[in-house]
């Protein structure tokens, strides 16, 4: 499935019917593209799992249709307020992925048509709502490759800049690398025809229910990705993960809540520089070797910190951690020890 989350197929998805599967949702993280890293982050998976679940069911209150079908716990599915413990095992709708076919050094989607059903979009949506420093949007606005106007914006964004509306941008999901695209080239190769204008109203949606959950308890949302599928009878469904700590920038008292503490260590190793050099190069994963392992108090700082926010998020106790903003005070003196 990925470096993070397991696969296990019940029941494949054919033409014309959905499949069923589980998530397990594991301690591993990756950075850098580089794949699984060496240390486990505890109850990672955990937390990533119950939190998605619980979006998952605000969004399916609300209106918005998903592929979650609920927890595993020993081996019943259940909704979030029926589970007596933690728990990583999600059990979801299965959709067909339907590769772009790769010819010379262009994607052909012509497979993507509109009426076709039982399918993954081929899309990431991000929604900004916030610029933070380094953020792809400064390199874009250079590059030409986007406008002000298409940010919603009359003079030039600096590093920090709060939008008055998110924006709403468009990557691939199945190519060998990930590129952005225009709004019209996102809508052409979605296969989604009309319905491309519901699944934007559909990113807007999520991104309000996930802001106003946040910061009832002093979390401000700043992007985030989304998945989509469309079902065998039509709907647009959100799939994958939503409002976790991988999925999404959060941030609580100017600090980073999400693997960025994690690739700023990386940062100041030899191994991040030679990683530098390497990226790209032809079995560049095998040449690079294994990345050296995190610091015991890092490892078990970030992993408190995934632990607190789902406790904070959810409003129950799953795990025996401190309060978030208490662990972010602990990884901010981290930060700056280091």
């Amino acid at each position: 499935m990925g470096s993070v989350k397991d696969l296990t197929i019940l029941k494949k998805p054919g033409a014309k019917k959905a499949g069923i599967g589980t998530f397990l949702f594991s301690d591993r993280y990756s950075v850098f593209d580089y794949g699984e890293m060496p240390d486990k982050i505890e109850n990672k998976g955990a937390s990533l799992c119950l939190v998605s679940a619980y979006f998952f069911e605000e969004l399916e209150r609300k209106g918005i249709d998903t592929h979650y079908l609920g927890l595993v716990e020993d081996g019943k599915v259940k909704q979030l307020n029926e589970i007596s413990n933690a728990v990583n095992e999600m059990k979801v709708r299965l959709f067909r992925v339907i590769k772009p076919v790769k010819k010379k050094n262009e994607y052909d989607y012509s497979k993507f048509k509109e009426g076709l059903v039982n399918y993954l979009v081929p899309l990431e949506v991000i929604y900004r709502n916030f610029l933070p420093e380094g953020s792809s949007v400064f390199r874009r606005l250079e590059a030409g490759e986007l406008s002000l106007e298409e940010l919603g914006l009359e003079d030039y964004p600096s590093p920090g800049t709060m939008l008055e509306k998110p924006f709403i941008d468009f990557s691939t999901k199945l190519e060998d690398g990930d590129r952005y695209l225009s709004v019209e080239e996102a809508k052409r190769i979605s296969g989604l025809g009309e319905k491309f204008d519901e699944l934007v109203d559909t990113v807007k949606r999520v991104n309000e229910i996930i802001t106003e959950k946040t910061s009832k308890v002093g979390i401000r949302n700043e992007d985030g990705k989304l998945e989509f599928a469309v079902d065998e009878s039509g709907k647009l469904v959100v799939v994958d993960a939503v409002g976790t700590l991988d999925e999404c920038r959060f941030s609580m008292d100017g600090f980073q809540l999400s693997k960025e503490i994690l690739r700023q260590h990386y940062r100041k190793t030899y191994w991040y520089k030679r990683l530098k050099v390497t990226k790209g190069m032809e079995n560049w994963r095998k040449i690079m070797g294994r990345p050296p392992n995190l610091p015991k108090e890092l490892r078990e700082g970030v992993s408190k910190m995934y632990q607190a926010f789902a406790n904070e998020i959810i409003g129950r106790k799953f795990f025996d951690v401190p309060s978030l903003r208490k662990v972010v005070k602990e990884l901010k003196s981290f930060t700056e020890e280091g």
